[in-house]
């Protein structure tokens, strides 16, 4: 898994850097050219695709530990979105661009979080609990979450926010869920195929938003970027620190720890794009945040992972010269 994850990060750098280079003046055509209709359809088809990939056993912590599941989803809609705009206070940006810095901080966790949480050693059980319960309440949180810090910015799209998580996220990651768990040739065509669905549909969105903000991306500058990686790492280090606070095992912590950081960054630059119109600015922080996070968060999985390593030897040497 952790091997898949790198591959995604390498296709990741490899599209959108063609999407960003492309030659449509000179080629005559842009096969990264899209719609609102055919971003939608990646989306959701994403989300089907996901949902279809999660197990019954996954979802055993909402039944055990549910506590544990909604103190997740609570850090998540408090810490990331406080982050982003305190972020686009302090940093110099235009609004369409803070107002993608907030939609960064407003999203559910990443799918992404998930394998990673497997990389590092953690909890994928509970990742994916709370990846699920947050992606299920989307709909009321996200443009709750984005009135409260962005209330001029959003005040008329909030209803159509609403119904576009409800219809792109929700309702197909619910169906993929039922499908795949009554149709065992669903069950076993998307585990064969679900991650590579999904993770072709998230590199397509991406690839659409850089092509379609060429110019803006090239004026995107360090402050941005640095923004965004403190809005990255206070996410972070606030899911360890509450998961230290009240004592969750290892395991639970970096799962908490991964999942707050990781944002579903593809679904913000849908809903910037949804609200404001093609080629908006806001959509240009959500997709630097899924490269970056993907970095960020791939760091840290290999980081614990060889921790764990070294932890292994010292204790097997130890008891070796017993």
């Amino acid at each position: 898994m952790g091997g898949l994850f790198k591959s995604m990060l390498f296709w990741l750098l490899l599209t959108s850097s063609l999407a960003f280079f492309w030659p449509a003046d000179v080629v005559g055509f842009d096969p990264f050219w899209s719609t609102k209709w055919m971003l939608w359809g990646a989306v959701a088809a994403t989300m089907f695709s996901l949902g279809a990939l999660v197990s019954p056993e996954e979802l055993k912590p909402l039944k055990t530990k549910p506590w544990w599941v909604v103190l997740g989803v609570i850090v998540q809609v408090t810490v990331m979105p406080l982050a982003a705009w305190m972020v686009t206070r302090v940093v110099p940006m235009d609004q369409e661009t803070a107002l993608g810095v907030l939609l960064v901080g407003c999203v559910p966790g990443a799918m992404a979080s998930n394998v990673l949480t497997n990389t590092a050693g953690g909890s994928v059980a509970y990742s994916v609990s709370m990846t699920s319960v947050a992606t299920f309440f989307s709909p009321i949180t996200v443009p709750s979450i984005l009135w409260v810090v962005a209330r001029q910015e959003t005040q008329g799209s909030l209803a159509k926010s609403s119904m576009l998580l409800a219809a792109l996220v929700t309702l197909p990651t619910l169906l993929g869920y039922f499908t795949a768990s009554h149709l065992k040739a669903v069950t076993s065509f998307f585990h064969s195929l679900g991650s590579f669905i999904a993770s072709v549909a998230l590199l397509w969105i991406i690839s659409t938003v850089v092509a379609s903000n060429r110019d803006s991306l090239m004026a995107v500058g360090w402050l941005i970027v640095i923004a965004l990686l403190l809005v990255n790492l206070t996410g972070y280090l606030g899911g360890y620190l509450v998961g230290g606070v009240v004592a969750l095992p290892k395991g639970y912590r970096r799962a908490l720890t991964l999942e707050i950081g990781m944002q579903n960054a593809g679904l913000g630059t849908t809903l910037s794009v949804s609200i404001l119109g093609d080629g908006t600015a806001a959509a240009i922080p959500t997709a630097v945040y899924t490269f970056g996070c993907m970095l960020t968060g791939t760091m840290l999985a290999v980081m614990w992972k060889r921790i764990d390593r070294i932890s292994s030897d010292l204790r097997d040497d130890a008891g070796a010269s017993v």
